[in-house]
């Protein structure tokens, strides 16, 4: 489906472009909060284990720099070594993906991705897990 028609679908269920737009940056911001979270669990779990095991190259690191000595850490202590820079690339494209949209907003990739998911939402209604991110305001009664 192209991005006219995928807008068309969800605008019928809802009120309008400003709707769509809103339920789109309300899920991306809960995509970006649980992409967070991920790598906050892995920072204390991976992170902080492989911290531990390389404590004492830290220090040998502190007294007697070289980028040697840490070639030699990076190449011998594979594992923790593994672990920091998985803990250091999610983090770094965490923070490269928040700054592009703030710079540059959604791309249309990302906005047809999320329309499509809008519309997998939508058609399933509210046993979505999603659906109170989407439209939050559907579930509470009116007065």
């Amino acid at each position: 489906m192209k991005d006219s028609q995928l807008s068309n679908s969800w605008s019928e269920s809802t009120q309008g472009d400003e709707e769509v737009t809103r339920a789109i940056e309300a899920l991306r911001q809960q995509m970006m909060r649980d992409w967070w979270r991920v790598c906050l669990a892995l920072w204390l779990t991976i992170g902080l284990l492989s911290l531990w095991w390389l404590r004492s190259d830290f220090q040998e690191l502190g007294e007697y720099f070289t980028w040697s000595a840490v070639r030699a850490t990076i190449f011998f202590k594979r594992v923790p070594s593994v672990g920091l820079i998985s803990c250091f690339a999610l983090t770094f494209g965490l923070l490269l993906s928040e700054s592009r949209q703030i710079l540059f907003g959604l791309s249309a990739g990302e906005r047809s991705r999320l329309l499509t998911q809008l519309n997998k939402i939508n058609e399933q209604g509210s046993s979505h897990p999603q659906w109170k991110v989407v439209a939050p305001k559907a579930d509470c009664p009116k007065n």
